[in-house]
């Protein structure tokens, strides 16, 4: 006989977080490992340098890229492997108190704004489309809208009742919101750095 207590794990919310705490992790190995290399071999040219527009390596090599005296990649190497845990835990069952929602919906609004702040500072300072930086905007964003709808709609954050049911509702539509939120940000790349035609321009030149 089934489990009933099964019926009500957020199975489609643990495997997003698994899957999007790995695309992190990845992308957080991979320029931690650019970083590595750059500082250990002279003259190494990142391999996602594309071109002009598109490389990884004006971003490790800026202050941007060591905010708080590290390298940014090393944050991802401690924070996603927690978000891909916290899935896992999920399908297993595991139920965490309000408190640990709470704190888990704060750092991952933190990781967005310092996102959004790595985005503006890609686009009209530095000039130049991480790859891999771009990767990891791609899951926060997402992470993001689904761990704070996920804790309105359950109660972990205080809210009235008629909160619960839109987040309830707009839980459904998290790919939508973060689409659209990729859309602005390839508006204002756009607008400022007349991306897209850069972009094919360096993929051209491969």
């Amino acid at each position: 006989m089934p489990d009933p207590s099964s019926r009500s794990r957020p199975v489609a919310f643990a495997v997003f977080l698994i899957v999007a705490g790995a695309l992190g992790l990845l992308a957080a190995f991979e320029l931690a490992l650019e970083k590595v290399l750059v500082l250990s071999e002279p003259g190494h040219v990142p391999s996602c340098d594309v071109g002009v527009l598109v490389g990884c390596g004006v971003n490790l090599e800026s202050a941007q890229g060591s905010v708080f005296g590290f390298p940014n990649p090393f944050i991802g190497l401690m924070a996603w492997p927690v978000v891909i845990t916290i899935g896992v835990a999920l399908l297993g069952g595991v139920r965490f108190p309000r408190w640990f929602w709470a704190g888990f919906n704060l750092g991952v609004a933190g990781a967005l704004v310092f996102v959004g702040w790595l985005i503006a500072q890609s686009i009209y300072v530095l000039d130049v489309l991480c790859p891999w930086c771009m990767l990891t905007w791609a899951v926060t964003i997402p992470t993001f809208w689904s761990v704070t709808l996920f804790n309105l709609r359950e109660g972990n954050i205080p809210a009235t009742a008629r909160v619960r049911r839109l987040a309830g509702a707009w839980f459904a539509w998290v790919p939508l919101i973060s689409v659209v939120s990729y859309a602005v940000v390839v508006l204002l790349a756009q607008a400022q750095m007349n991306a897209i035609p850069r972009v094919l321009i360096d993929l051209q030149n491969l």
